[in-house]
This record gives C-alpha cells, structure tokens and sequence, in this order.
C-alpha cells in the first residue's frame, strides 16, 4: 500500500518560465506537506534534470520561449521508454488539452488554477505513479524468482537450461567449445541430519561462494537443488584449462568451514561434459556431464571425471 508519508516524499519538479508562477505552486506544495520539490525556469534542462533525478512528477507549463511543453515531452519519452510519462500539464490554453493528453500528459489543470482542485489533482496523481512504480518492482521480483535460487541467489535450472540453449547456438555459429561441470557435495545429507537445516542452508550459501569465486565473470554457477550446482563455461578453449579448473573446484570446497561454532569439512564430485564431444544439445551435455559425476563417485568422491573419460554407451 502506497501511505500518505510516501506521497508526500514523492519527488516534484515545476516547471515554468514565469517565476511568479513557480513561487505560487512551491508555496501550495510546501503548504501541502510535500518535501522533495525542485523547479526550473529553462525547459531545456528539464530532460537531464529527469534523467538525473527520475521525478515521480513534473509539472510542466505548455507555453514557453525557446522550447514548449510538447517538444519537453517529446524529450522526456526517450527517457521513460515504458511509456510512462509523469506529467501534469499547467497551461492557459485550454484548446491544447486534447493534445497534450495525446503527446502523453497524464492529466492537465487550466491556467488560472484553483488550489484546492490542483492539490487534488496532484496528490491522485502521485498515488497513481507511485503504485505503478511499486507493481513494476513487485513485477521484477517475481521474475527473478521464478529464475531464481531463493536460498543462494544463484540461476536456477530454467535460466542455466536458457543459458545453455543460448550459449550453445553462439558455440555452433562460432566453432567453439562450452563445457558443463555436474558437482554434487559429498556427505551433505550427513551434516544436515547432525547440525540441522539452517547450518545446512548456512554452508550451501558458502560453497556459492567459493564456486562464483573459482570460475571467471562470464561463466554461469547455478543451483539445480538440494546440493547439486552446476557450472557453465563459455568459451573453454582446451580441455587441460578445464581440467585444470575442475581440480581447482574441488579443491575451493574442500577446504574447512566454520558454521554455528563447529568446523565442518565437506568434499565435491564433479563430473565434466564438454560441447561438441560428449553432446550437442543442451540435454545430452547434461547427460553426459551427470554420467561423469557417477563416475567421480564411484572413484572414492572428492576428485572430478571428464565424460571423455568415462563409459558413456552404458
């Protein structure tokens, strides 16, 4: 819900050639409670002063020297490229109504203008604007929950498997390579039933950690659930690199944890499936990638296995 201290924190600016004007509005503003207010009398500046400060409302005077409120408005939808445009026009010229309504105005008060009819009209307005803006948020938010791991942060197995998909077809267009590394932490099972849930959510958020931290910035870790994660790498040029960075994965989670007071050692299998060898879709990657990690389970755990490496035709 949008409360009346949120309206009246709500940022205005007023603008109008004619200071008289800007005087009378900030006086009814200020009378009004309002307590982000900022004025200009150069139509000019209105579009960086919008960019910088992203107004829940302008009001915008129509006629102006140099530069009118429609050609303002013209500049300020380049900026909301939503559409939106925060505006409340004040003119004298009540034939330009229609038209500034259709240039994008949300609502137009006529020139003179009596106070108490602009203060409401004024106060609507921001209602409006600031709750679009609370369920554009609330919009965000539950997208990036549904692409999302709740407990990590991290991608969760519908964005990795978008990733994969993308990732595969610029492979195909340029020769190159990706490689999907499978990891599944050793004895986790164990450490939940001892310690209890909230260490174990504890030391799924470390293990994150250290895996974002193992791998370059352009290359995806992701939680498929429980303790599996899996780890995308973009442009993987030869399979010792990859090699190489499997063995530095296992290492980074083996190392000790400190939970609730207790030190806590944890090991990983990693299994590694690399395109195009072991799998040119997104779905045969993953195979061939799980198939290694039963294989690096079945070796003793704590160490990695290259699908390449393994019986694949089982």
């Amino acid at each position: 819900m949008i409360s009346a201290a949120n309206i009246l924190d709500a940022s205005i600016l007023i603008v109008d050639d004619q200071q008289a004007n800007v005087q009378l509005l900030e006086h009814m503003l200020q009378e009004a409670g309002y307590r982000c207010i900022a004025s200009t009398m150069d139509p000019h500046t209105v579009c960086a002063l919008h960019r910088a400060n992203h107004y829940d409302l302008i009001l915008l005077d129509l006629q102006m020297p140099g530069m009118d409120g429609f050609q303002v408005m013209e500049g300020l939808k380049e900026i909301e490229t939503d559409g939106y445009l925060p505006v409340l026009v004040l003119t004298a010229q009540l034939g330009h109504k229609l038209r500034a309504l259709a240039a994008g105005a949300k609502n137009v008060i006529g020139k003179p203008f009596d106070l108490m009819e602009a203060g409401a009209r004024i106060h609507n307005m921001l209602e409006v604007r600031l709750l679009y803006k609370q369920l554009e948020y609330y919009s965000l938010a539950l997208e990036s929950l549904a692409l999302h791991d709740a407990l990590t942060g991290l991608p969760n197995r519908r964005l990795l498997f978008d990733r994969l998909s993308l990732g595969l077809a610029h492979a195909r267009r340029n020769a190159s390579t990706i490689a999907v590394m499978y990891l599944d932490l050793d004895g986790f099972k164990q450490i939940n039933d001892s310690l209890g849930h909230d260490a174990g959510d504890a030391l799924l958020r470390m293990v994150t950690d250290r895996l974002v931290a193992a791998v370059r910035e352009e290359d995806t870790v992701a939680r498929l659930g429980g303790d599996e994660f899996v780890i995308a790498l973009w442009e993987s040029s030869h399979v010792d690199a990859v090699d190489r960075l499997a063995g530095k994965v296992v290492l980074a989670v083996s190392q000790p944890y400190r939970i609730q007071g207790h030190d806590v050692h944890i090991t990983a299998s990693v299994g590694v499936g690399i395109y195009p060898t072991h799998g040119e879709a997104v779905e045969t990657l993953m195979k061939s990638a799980d198939l290694a990690l039963y294989e690096a389970k079945c070796a003793g755990k704590n160490g990695y296995r290259i699908a390449a490496q393994c019986a694949l035709a089982r």
